[in-house]
């Protein structure tokens, strides 16, 4: 009876009896589609022949360089993407089923193997590898959602206002990728009355840079509540990055603004970040002279200037990620830009959040924002 393997496998042979060797050659030329067989005498040799192309390994446990499950364990270690079956002996059952619960796919019985039976268990085995495979694809992608939503937590905290005369709504949205990345924000009352609020973006995406940007916001917020908002923060904040950062390319860019306690002014620094969007009394512009200075982690003894804002009686400050500005609007490949951004809020006349982010086209990269604003009473 044709053996029953319909597509063309690459399969490792590793056996150092030639009788065997030949017998399974033989057999497999019976399927509908014999597979690529190479033939390995002993573990040293395997190890030469295992690469990302073989699908299916057949290995004896009498190898004779190899004690029983050590060259299964060294070939689920060299080849943990292929489906792998155990080759057995009578007397030797026990050790197949031991096999199966180390990690093979199934194990044949030499004696017992006939066309039919070995491409039957190859195709199984190659089935229980797919699913093995999906199952621990699901379950990392399920570990990863619960450390995501972990990081995104630390990253995007409640605000720690008390007072009603300011409106604060925030939003975060995850890139088109929706790989979690270094994004944060926070906003803090001084028993002064002072508020202050940051806006950051650590580069790059992936659990070390949201990791890092949640240090950062705890450490500013750290640094805020202990009176510390002048340069002395940002100098802290840069010595924090260059000794947590993974590689020394990676920086951050950071806007921070405190409201002085009457509301009506506001001193920031912008530091290698875009410049935030200012209504006052119905006009619409970003704050000028920005940037501060350099993003965090570039240059050593920068000296940050002084953004002072005055803001009046009725106004919304907006601080956001670069996100924002780089969602795709019109054409393929068109970027909203900071000047795109202020059309848009012209447009609508004040600036809603949830519009504003359904206008500004999809997001190739994460989009973190920050509204405050006071109203006349």
């Amino acid at each position: 009876m044709t053996a029953n393997l319909s597509e063309t496998l690459t399969l490792l042979l590793i056996e150092d009896d030639d009788g065997d060797a030949f017998l399974v050659e033989e057999l497999l030329k019976e399927a509908e589609a014999p597979p690529r067989i190479f033939w390995a005498r002993s573990l040293r040799e395997a190890k030469e022949k295992l690469n990302e192309h073989i699908q299916c390994v057949l290995v004896d446990l009498t190898l004779p360089d190899a004690n029983r499950l050590q060259a299964l364990e060294e070939v689920l270690k060299l080849a943990p993407h292929a489906a792998v079956l155990v080759l057995t002996g009578l007397r030797d059952v026990h050790v197949g089923v031991t096999a199966v619960q180390a990690g093979a796919q199934d194990y044949l019985v030499k004696q017992d193997i006939d066309a039919r039976l070995l491409a039957r268990s190859i195709r199984y085995a190659m089935e229980r590898k797919r699913a093995d495979l999906t199952h621990l694809a699901l379950v990392q992608a399920e570990l990863q959602a619960k450390e995501n939503a972990r990081l995104e937590s630390a990253l995007l905290p409640g605000a720690l206002l008390r007072t009603e005369a300011i409106e604060h709504v925030t939003r975060y949205l995850p890139g088109s990728g929706g790989t979690l990345a270094g994004d944060f924000f926070d906003t803090v009352q001084t028993p002064d009355g002072s508020v202050h609020v940051v806006i950051g973006d650590v580069c790059g995406h992936g659990p070390d840079e949201a990791a890092l940007g949640v240090a950062l916001r705890i450490a500013w917020r750290t640094l805020v509540l202990a009176g510390r908002t002048d340069e002395t923060m940002l100098r802290t904040l840069d010595a924090l990055l260059r000794a947590e950062r993974k590689a020394p390319e990676i920086f951050t860019t950071l806007c921070t603004a405190t409201i002085a306690p009457g509301l009506g002014y506001a001193r920031m620094h912008v530091v290698g970040h875009p410049p935030p969007v200012l209504v006052r009394d119905g006009h619409v512009e970003v704050v000028c002279d920005a940037p501060s200075g350099p993003p965090l982690g570039i240059f050593p003894d920068v000296e940050w200037r002084v953004i002072d804002v005055p803001l009046g009686e009725e106004w919304t400050m907006m601080l956001y990620t670069d996100g924002l500005i780089e969602a795709a609007v019109g054409e393929p490949g068109g970027e909203i830009g900071v000047d795109g951004l202020v059309e848009l809020v012209r447009a609508h006349g004040d600036i809603d959040l949830d519009r504003l982010i359904t206008h500004v086209g999809t997001l190739s990269d994460d989009l973190a924002v920050v509204l405050l604003a006071r109203r006349r009473a």
